[in-house]
């Protein structure tokens, strides 16, 4: 048998075009899973936003309940449910009712959100949070951790996912989070477009702290980028620049200090490449390259998609040229490509 190639899924955002409604917004994401599962995806997961103006899916746990009663064989789950926002003991049994109903098919993908878009301070207070939730988190984790473990004491809560197929990520952009995944022994997922300047040292930092678990017994580890691929490298540019506004959006409200005057000028027009080193954006061939020197550099398990691309016709045209050029990509292949 060969190498198999490189796994491939898809972060979805929600994103609200203009003139559309959350209702447009959330059937688009239906229909994006329903698209991509029959290019070869292996997993569709689904952010938690509050509070983003045009980001719709909330409540990641309710949309991906939905497509997982609409989809068969891909995998489906939260990217992440940002864990300082709700109680260990609801996500076990959000989840493990999931699991249950949807067996070997939902992925429980667990963030920090350390501000920003995840939840602010407003949010929090609304989620009657105290402030220093996020402080909790090596706790909670913990404490998620063992309401799922079928080894239970007598006296332990009742758990629906105890026992079951539950796979549980650690997300994160920072190397501490990275360290912690590695320790727990559980997949780690990297998003390349919050921080991607300690991309290297924290894979570093998961792969050298790693132990096995009874779930996972080497370290897994999936590199989420920001993909958007077309026939041409000017068309691809072109797509790019039509999401230009969102990402602005994005930034600034992930805290990263953007200029706020007119997009033309070249300070702002160059910022998503200033901020997402780590895009791949072009033809086919740029595209195949770009992934394949990313595997490269990062010796990734699998690679998650993150395209915001307005057009409908155009991000599944990107979706399918990703999943094409990654047919015949894998580790070992990228690995023995040349620079």
């Amino acid at each position: 048998m060969g190498t198999p190639p490189l796994p491939i899924s898809v972060l979805d955002f929600s994103p609200m075009r203009d003139g559309e409604t959350a209702s447009d917004s959330l059937r688009r994401t239906v229909e994006l899973a329903q698209q991509v599962k029959e290019l070869g995806y292996r997993r569709c997961w689904f952010t938690e936003h509050h509070n983003v103006p045009r980001l719709t899916n909330a409540a990641p746990d309710v949309v991906l309940a939905h497509i997982a009663s609409v989809t068969k064989s891909i995998r489906v789950g939260s990217g992440g449910v940002m864990l300082p926002n709700h109680s260990p003991l609801v996500i076990a049994e959000q989840f493990g009712t999931l699991a249950g109903l949807h067996p070997g098919r939902i992925d429980l993908g667990i963030g920090r959100a350390t501000g920003g878009p995840g939840a602010d301070s407003e949010i929090f207070r609304m989620l009657r949070k105290p402030p220093d939730a996020r402080d909790r988190f090596e706790f909670d984790l913990d404490e998620l951790l063992t309401l799922l473990d079928e080894r239970q004491a007598e006296d332990a809560p009742y758990v629906p996912a105890r026992g079951l197929d539950l796979p549980v990520w650690l997300l994160g952009s920072s190397i501490s989070s990275a360290a912690m995944a590695g320790k727990l022994g559980l997949p780690f997922s990297y998003a390349t477009h919050i921080a991607p300047d300690e991309l290297q040292v924290a894979l570093r930092a998961y792969r050298t702290n790693f132990r096995a678990s009874k779930t996972l017994q080497r370290n897994y580890a999936m590199i989420c980028a920001f993909i958007i691929a077309a026939e041409t490298d000017a068309q691809a540019q072109d797509l790019l620049a039509s999401i230009r506004p969102i990402l602005l959006q994005w930034f600034r409200k992930s805290g990263i200090r953007v200029p706020i005057d007119n997009a033309r000028t070249p300070v702002v027009a160059a910022a998503p490449e200033q901020h997402l080193p780590y895009a791949i954006v072009g033809s086919p061939e740029t595209v195949r390259s770009g992934i394949e020197a990313m595997v490269r550099q990062t010796q990734a398990d699998e690679l998650m998609v993150i395209t915001l691309i307005r057009d409908p016709i155009a991000a599944r045209r990107s979706y399918e040229i990703v999943a094409r050029v990654c047919k015949d990509i894998t580790r070992k292949s990228a690995t023995a490509t040349t620079d």
